[in-house]
């Protein structure tokens, strides 16, 4: 027994002595419970966050965020993703001369959902009692069911495999090929603008703390989400699907230790 309690002892020494240390003292850490909302578009979220507070007055805090957020959209439209194709070409106009080119097709969904969990960062202004940030995700993971979308385009062709599989042909996005099944892509990954893969979020808050037990959040989100649609398009090599949602934040805080 005295060996057991020894050896409890033991391993609590490293925490307590953690606890004890200036890095300790100078973290925050917390719960952010939240909604994002726009009209036809929800995000309720759950997001941890932990801070280092930098300096002797503790103005300004650096850290790190997991969140697990579940997006909800309604009527929406999804446009080609890959930059290679959104970053367009240079073409002529007879009048004009040259002018870009872009390549974006559209998938229309009825209702899109999708959970995502990621990782990211936090950087924090502490005013007192009120505090001013900003937060991004930089990677994660998304999942979610398989939906029918409206594929519109102008000159899109995917493969189509005979009942036997042994050969295939070609077919437009055209007739009852317009409807085409997809689902969230997987990959979360900030890459800077149109290089973004996946489902991805930034905001800017102030959170306003009513107590060391509670405060209140307020914010404005972007939130970007992706699909990825099961037929290929050959004559733009491209099944992934973006949109961008501008939304309101409203969280409740809940603070761990400041």
């Amino acid at each position: 027994m005295k060996q057991l309690i020894r050896v409890l002892l033991l391993s609590a020494f490293p925490l307590f002595t953690f606890a004890q240390s200036p890095v300790a003292a100078r973290l925050s850490s917390g719960y952010d419970l939240g909604m994002a909302y726009s009209k036809n578009n929800y995000n309720p979220s759950a997001t941890y966050y932990q801070l280092i507070n930098i300096g002797e007055r503790r103005r300004f805090s650096l850290g790190w965020t997991a969140r697990l957020g579940a997006f909800y959209g309604d009527n929406i439209n999804y446009y080609t993703a890959p930059a290679r194709l959104t970053r367009g070409k240079t073409g002529f106009n007879a009048l004009s001369g040259p002018v870009i080119v872009n390549n974006i097709d559209t998938v229309r969904y009825d209702y899109m959902s999708m959970t995502s969990l990621n990782i990211g960062i936090r950087a924090q202004v502490n005013l007192g009692r009120v505090e001013l940030g900003v937060s991004a995700d930089l990677l994660g993971l998304s999942f979610g069911k398989s939906r029918m979308g409206r594929y519109q385009s102008s000159d899109g062709q995917f493969r189509l495999k005979s009942s036997t599989g042994a050969d295939s042909t070609t077919s437009y996005f055209r007739g009852a090929s317009t409807f085409q099944k997809s689902r969230p892509s997987v990959m979360n990954l900030r890459l800077l603008g149109d290089n973004d893969l996946g489902t991805l979020s930034t905001e800017v808050y102030a959170r306003v703390r009513i107590s060391q037990r509670i405060g209140i959040k307020l914010g404005y989100q972007w939130l970007t989400t992706e699909t990825t649609v099961s037929n290929r398009d050959i004559v733009a090599d491209n099944n992934r699907f973006r949109n961008r949602a501008d939304m309101a934040y409203l969280a409740v805080t809940i603070p761990i230790f400041y």
